[in-house]
């Protein structure tokens, strides 16, 4: 398993559309065989940040999902709604097992 942290900060005025379209992704992103889990969660205490939580079953399915037109659909749509390049973290899954995936 790959785990990955994708931190967004979203434009004041583009909260809502970016909400819609990330949402839209992970709807179909969740669709993918190799993808396990596709988080979105919103930071309370400062709406315009986001955490993507990104669980992939193979090393290979990173790749594969960057290569959708759900993917390409969604990374064209929310460029100009970011504050700042988004940023991501690799993880090393410890829990539970992959197998409990």
């Amino acid at each position: 398993m790959q785990v990955v942290h994708v931190h967004v900060h979203v434009k004041p005025e583009h909260i809502e559309a970016f909400v819609a379209a990330t949402l839209e992704n992970a709807r179909r992103s969740v669709q993918e065989p190799g993808v396990a889990r596709f988080d979105v969660i919103q930071q309370a205490d400062d709406r315009s940040r986001f955490v993507l939580v990104e669980v992939y079953r193979t090393p290979e399915a990173p790749g594969l999902h960057k290569q959708t037109a759900h993917y390409a659909t969604w990374r064209d749509a929310v460029v100009g709604m970011m504050a700042e390049p988004r940023s991501s973290t690799k993880y090393l899954n410890r829990f539970p097992l992959d197998e409990g995936w």
